[in-house]
Parts: C-alpha cells; structure tokens; sequence
C-alpha cells in the first residue's frame, strides 16, 4: 500500500494545511516564533509518516512514527498556547486539537500493527 493511501497520512496533511491557513493570521511578530514552530511540528507529523514508510525495516519505520507522535503533541500544545495567547478561538483550538488526538491514536494502532 502506497503510505499516502493511509488515512493516518491523509489526515495529518490535511492538518497541515488547516494550520498552514489558521497561522496566515497571526501577528507578523510571530512569523519567526510560534508560527514557524506551528507549521514544523504539523508538517513533520507526515513527513515522519513518509520517511518511516520508505525505511527497510518496521524497528525503522516504528522509529519514525514515534517521532511523528511527537511532532502531533507538539502540535496539540501550539494550539492550546496559540488558544490563550488570542491568536484562535476556542472552538477551533478544540476542533484542531481533537483532529491531533485522532493521528495520536491512528498513529499508536499503526505502530502495534507492524
């Protein structure tokens, strides 16, 4: 199965998307701080995903999910900080943060899988 056939994948591109979006609006003090910090902790969610996939063995690609965990916590955290800092709204810090909360899981059944 080719790895972007993955829902896991498919969902987390799709978050990086909704917070390349979200962080176009937050104050231009921020673009060197939090919103590059934002955009690397999403992006890096699939392309750990995609690394992991393309390595030549599971330990290797396990490695890789693990880190794709991370990067999703990370981002989990970013939008709760982004969330008290104004720059989102409540309603959709919670809705982003839910979506996380799905790739963890996703990510964590992908891992006892292989």
């Amino acid at each position: 199965m080719d790895v972007e056939e993955l829902d896991v994948f498919k969902l987390s591109h799709q978050l990086v998307l909704q917070i390349y979006r979200l962080t176009d609006g937050f104050p231009r003090r921020e673009a060197y701080n939090l919103t590059l910090q934002m955009r690397r902790a999403a992006s890096s969610v699939p392309m750990n995903i995609v690394e992991g996939a393309n390595r030549k063995t599971k330990a290797e690609y396990k490695y890789f999910l693990g880190i794709a965990k991370g990067s999703a916590n990370e981002a989990k955290y970013q939008l709760f900080l982004a969330r008290d800092l104004g720059y989102v709204k409540n309603e959709e810090a919670d809705r982003l943060r839910s979506e996380y909360s799905r790739v963890l899981q996703m990510l964590t059944k992908l891992i006892r899988v292989l």
